[in-house]
């Protein structure tokens, strides 16, 4: 009749012992899934702020975001009116410039500065660099040609530039990220 009273012995024992295997198991899985969480330089480089304040109209400059360069260029009325002017369904990646930029500041244009074919570094960014015959940017490792809207018209790349997550912080910085 003892044995039907109150917590035996062997319970305690049961109960002791799922909880150590309930903790230890705690203390193995929590480490496994932080160890899975991006370091401290990652999350510094999630996002970048640009000033872009000191850009002209008509230029463009390269920033790092991520560790691949980016390309910020302020466009002039001509330009934008060029990339308008373009018959999107003539184009290998249909994209117009409005879907490319911004609300409101159609004139900034921010790519990533990598080619969509191979990965090189794109010119036309830099001050003197080739533009290619469409005014935008010639990737010099297999000739592909971009138009002012960074969209591919020319050359074996499959995309346009990519275009990442951005927005403005204010009328002169824009974080990217």
């Amino acid at each position: 009749m003892a044995e039907t009273e109150g917590v035996r012995r062997r319970d305690f024992i049961n109960i002791a012992a799922v909880s150590a295997v309930g903790v230890a198991g705690v203390g193995i899985v929590v480490p496994l899934i932080s160890q899975m969480s991006p370091s401290a330089d990652v999350l510094a480089a999630s996002s970048t702020e640009v000033d872009i304040s000191a850009i002209k109209s008509g230029q463009a400059i390269k920033a790092i975001f991520r560790k691949q360069p980016v390309f910020v260029r302020n466009l002039t009325a001509k330009e934008i009116a060029e990339a308008d002017a373009v018959n999107v369904s003539t184009l290998r990646d249909p994209q117009t410039l409005k879907e490319r930029t911004k609300e409101g500041k159609e004139n900034w244009l921010i790519t990533m500065g990598v080619c969509t074919h191979l990965g090189c570094i794109p010119l036309g960014a830099g001050e003197g660099e080739t533009k290619g015959e469409f005014g935008g940017y010639f990737c010099p490792c297999h000739g592909s040609t971009y138009d002012t809207a960074a969209r591919i018209r020319k050359g074996p790349a499959p995309k346009n530039l990519e275009v990442p997550k951005y927005e403005f912080a204010s009328d002169t910085v824009v974080k990217i990220g």
